[in-house]
């Protein structure tokens, strides 16, 4: 096989060179399969992050802790998931430059776009498809993108082109979806459908070549970015075609059952993390984002009032209880989802050492719309934690620092993402 810089290699087409020699991939794409081909000399220790945001995000005042480092004071929140405090870092003094609108700022806790608010705003790529594009290869799914919620539209995740990809609502489906296997049949028309998609992207990138000679720079810079997504997607199809052909893993656990109750969010939460485990424990995917959108919800509030109307408390102190009570329940429920992640074991480490779960939220201060000081902490994932980290609470420290840090650890080269130009200042791998 002639090497892929050699005269022959360029002679030959991609789709040729995948037809004739029966090779997984084209021969741009041979790099991004390095880890597989060679997997006895380089770490294939699996890394992962799991990403948990809550849309109405927590009462500052409970949630952060006093004094800073490994010497601090739990909040009432913190208290709560003590049994993790060696394996958590809280960080206070962190956003988004530039980030604002109140609401409308949940659409960027994973790209840091700014002003999502304003008109003729696009969003950028979300973090968890920034590290899908490279580490994505490594499993059956890139990534899971996942709501707790009713409204469909909110998505934390976003293409490099700023489309919103649209997240799985019903734990039964997602079931379905990592474990359930078709029939021979199923299974060729499913791979048939994915040649055929290749196929059109091959004729449609084909005739936009011919107009590279007769557009100027700016169009052919465009041109060069539209072959590059066609390229990026057709890669991802032919690997979805690979694994068409392998069986899924198998679980012992029941299907489960969908709750139907809407108000009922730590019920349907606990459904939804326990998926987001079940993917992780069989490396079906090693990226997972849960929005917890409890933004309606009546459950376990007396009176009937929403979770959004309890954020416009007012200080009121029964309003304000009601909204402890309820974002201590959300809580808890993450309490039971790292407990899961601590007791299942992968050669020799927890799954909770190799997972980043970041915890976090797109406000501030809902009582004020603020979307400033976040509630962040990162719990697992193999770093040095049990400390809080104190930043400006004026001139806050990025937020996309810590996830440069976390590329890092997944394994992804790069120094910036976003508004970070550095990791999260200290943060250190363990």
């Amino acid at each position: 096989m002639p090497l892929p810089n050699s005269d022959s290699s360029r002679r030959v087409t991609r789709r040729t060179f995948l037809r004739g020699t029966g090779v997984a991939l084209a021969l741009p794409w041979l790099d991004a399969m390095l880890p597989r081909l060679f997997a006895r000399s380089v770490d294939v220790t699996p890394r992962r992050m799991v990403v948990v945001y809550n849309d109405m995000g927590f009462l500052p005042h409970y949630f952060f802790p006093e004094g800073e480092g490994r010497d601090y004071k739990p909040s009432p929140y913190l208290e709560l998931l003590k049994d993790f405090r060696n394996d958590t870092t809280v960080f206070s003094g962190v956003s988004h430059p530039g980030v604002d609108g109140g609401h409308a700022a949940d659409i960027c806790f994973l790209t840091g776009a700014p002003h999502p608010g304003r008109s003729g705003f696009r969003n950028t790529i979300s973090l968890d498809q920034y590290a899908a594009e490279r580490i994505g290869i490594h499993t059956r799914f890139p990534n899971l993108n996942l709501i707790v919620g009713h409204e469909v539209t909110q998505s934390l995740a976003w293409t490099a082109d700023g489309v919103r990809i649209p997240p799985e609502q019903k734990p039964s489906a997602l079931f379905e979806k990592l474990f359930l296997q078709g029939n021979a049949q199923q299974v060729e028309a499913q791979v048939q459908g994915l040649r055929e998609g290749r196929s059109i992207l091959d004729t449609v990138a084909d005739r936009a070549k011919g107009l590279e000679k007769t557009v100027g720079t700016d169009d052919r810079a465009r041109l060069d970015q539209y072959f590059t997504a066609v390229r990026e997607l057709e890669r991802r199809m032919v690997l979805a075609e690979e694994w068409e052909r392998k069986p899924k893993p198998t679980v012992k656990v029941a299907p489960p059952v969908d709750i139907t109750d809407l108000n009922d969010t730590l019920g349907r939460s606990r459904l939804m993390f326990g998926m987001a485990q079940l993917a992780l424990e069989t490396d079906s995917t090693r990226l997972v984002t849960v929005i917890v959108q409890d933004a309606g919800s009546t459950h376990l509030v007396p009176n009937g009032e929403g979770h959004h109307v309890l954020t416009h408390h007012g200080n009121r102190p029964e309003q304000l209880a009601k909204l402890k009570s309820l974002e201590e329940g959300q809580l808890r429920v993450l309490s039971e989802l790292l407990t899961g992640l601590r007791t299942k074991e992968e050669q020799g480490s927890t799954l909770l050492d190799r997972t980043m779960v970041l915890s976090g939220a797109g406000m501030g201060n809902a009582n004020a719309h603020s979307n400033t000081n976040l509630p962040v902490m990162l719990i697992g994932g193999g770093f040095r934690h049990g400390q809080n980290l104190v930043f400006d609470k004026k001139k806050n420290m990025p937020l996309a620092n810590l996830y440069v840090s976390m590329l890092q650890r997944l394994g992804i080269e790069t120094d910036k993402f976003s508004s970070g130009t550095t990791t999260m200042r200290g943060l250190e791998m363990a």
